[in-house]
């Protein structure tokens, strides 16, 4: 496939998976779910036989349609390595979230080309909504079937800004110590997925995290993208290499908060890919 058959291509795929997730959503909502711990005995890192499931579901629709492409999931090993095409999946992003009821779980898809993003899917079953872009300056919001365009508040000003962050328990409070006015600004908590597309749709101006992996941001950033945002890691690098992520409405705002980032801007919690 060539990179200029995508803007019809993907989008129209995404949207369709989106509704096949839903309904296999629907058809399995109540049933009982087994849990496992991925991480050590100090840190709760759930996997549940939904992850697996919908990954299982993804996979199959990506391999039907496009056979020759690369697959990177979370859950399962990487398929077809050589292809400049590759799709990342995140099969339930917030598994915590899931696992207690709470709906800002999400599926999130991304179609990448040459390692970079370039089509996002956002999907919030619970929530009966999903997110996509259709190129790189047009994204909408599918909620109850019916779908609107979306884009940040890039009006919004940095004294009356609204920021979203979570730190995922990674940053720990001497590191928290060194970023005060971050800390001040912090109005909103950062629920999952649903605070970036939040973002996306104008919510909110901010948004703060630590510790995305690919999986958790790839499919995001087009979507970002589409809708006027700007995002980078903490030290201003291509978000594309998750880890510390900022992403803001417009670059007022944006430098601002890179200003109030920089102790903390070489600080790569964890594993990012």
């Amino acid at each position: 496939m060539s990179i200029e058959r995508e803007s019809l291509v993907f989008p129209k795929f995404l949207n369709q998976l989106a509704k096949d997730l839903n309904k296999f959503y629907r058809e399995k909502v109540g049933s009982d779910f087994n849990i496992e711990n991925k991480g050590n005995t100090r840190k709760f890192n759930p996997v549940t036989t939904f992850d697996k499931a919908f990954e299982k579901l993804i996979r199959k629709k990506i391999s039907q349609n496009f056979p020759a492409h690369k697959i990177i999931g979370e859950e399962f090993k990487t398929k077809n390595k050589k292809s400049d095409f590759s799709w990342i999946i995140d099969p339930i992003d917030g598994t915590k979230s899931f696992v207690i009821g709470n709906p800002t779980w999400s599926n999130l898809i991304s179609v990448n080309y040459k390692g970079s993003p370039i089509f996002g899917l956002a999907n919030f079953p619970a929530l009966d909504k999903y997110y996509y872009n259709k190129s790189d300056s047009l994204a909408y919001v599918v909620e109850k079937g019916k779908r609107r365009k979306i884009n940040v508040n890039n009006k919004s000003k940095f004294s009356e800004m609204k920021l979203a962050g979570e730190f995922h328990g990674w940053l720990n409070l001497n590191k928290q110590k060194k970023i005060p006015k971050v800390l001040q600004l912090m109005q909103f908590p950062s629920s999952d997925a649903l605070s970036y597309v939040n973002f996306c749709e104008g919510r909110i101006d901010s948004v703060i995290q630590c510790v995305n992996k690919i999986w958790d941001i790839h499919a995001i950033i087009p979507i970002i993208k589409a809708s006027g945002g700007i995002a980078s890691t903490w030290n201003n690098k291509d978000p594309k290499n998750a880890g510390t992520i900022l992403v803001s409405s417009n670059a007022t705002i944006h430098n601002k908060m890179l200003g109030f980032l920089k102790p903390l801007s070489k600080f790569v919690p964890g594993r990012v890919n």
